[in-house]
């Protein structure tokens, strides 16, 4: 692996700091670095529109929190481009590595020794008059709800075109294993293994005793 992308938190220094020990790093093994435009201003270097990263790496670091996570495997898609999670957020749920511990993790990464783990991801559209008006790639969860105000709605639910039920709730909760223990997980969804072919929908809050978490199968369509 020779081609590095390198997105980073906006707004931050740490990154910049980091990236001024890891960029020579990089440059001492023969690889190139592709940093998104926003972090490479910060350290007067050309940059790379994020968009364009997943093209042009053959892994990307994210330098960040879940969130900045979560934004970059939006960008990934299904290019099946490993992403190595570095934390400088707060809690850090899918960004496993510790700053301090990145060169570490980096050599091994550019022996291939490093293992990788595949996550399902959704694909998620919104549809009105039979037409897609947006398009959404994610790993975590597709959350739907009425929107400001919480109130009851009502969801005619289908699975593969079938009709399962009728959910009375203040929304609902479609997630991945990688999402299960966040929203998910709050609104009383089960656990999944982060592995596992699986998705739950989860009622939030439901009216109804019997509308409760249902897993399924990655294969279908709700």
């Amino acid at each position: 692996m020779k081609k590095i992308g390198i997105i980073s938190k906006v707004g931050v220094p740490v990154p910049g700091e980091i990236l001024k020990e890891l960029l020579p790093w990089l440059r001492q093994r023969g690889c190139d670095a592709y940093v998104d435009i926003e972090t490479a201003s910060i350290l007067n270097i050309e940059g790379t529109p994020r968009e364009q990263i997943p093209s042009l790496s053959d892994v990307i670091i994210v330098l960040g929190g879940d969130g900045t996570m979560l934004s970059a495997c939006r960008l990934v898609g299904d290019k099946e481009v490993p992403i190595l999670g570095i934390n400088i957020g707060g809690l850090g749920f899918i960004t496993e590595v510790q700053k301090e511990k990145l060169l570490d993790v980096m050599e091994k990464v550019l022996s291939n020794e490093c293992p990788v783990e595949e996550r399902l991801m959704l694909l998620a559209y919104v549809l009105r008059q039979n037409e897609s008006i947006a398009e959404y790639v994610v790993l975590n969860d597709v959350v739907i709800n009425k929107g400001a105000l919480a109130r009851i709605i009502e969801l005619e639910t289908y699975i593969n075109k079938t009709y399962v039920t009728t959910i009375r709730a203040d929304g609902l909760i479609i997630s991945t294993p990688t999402g299960s223990t966040a929203y998910s997980l709050s609104a009383g969804g089960p656990i999944l293994y982060p592995t596992l072919d699986n998705i739950v929908i989860t009622p939030i809050c439901p009216h109804t005793l019997t509308n409760r978490p249902i897993v399924l199968p990655d294969d279908v369509r709700i």
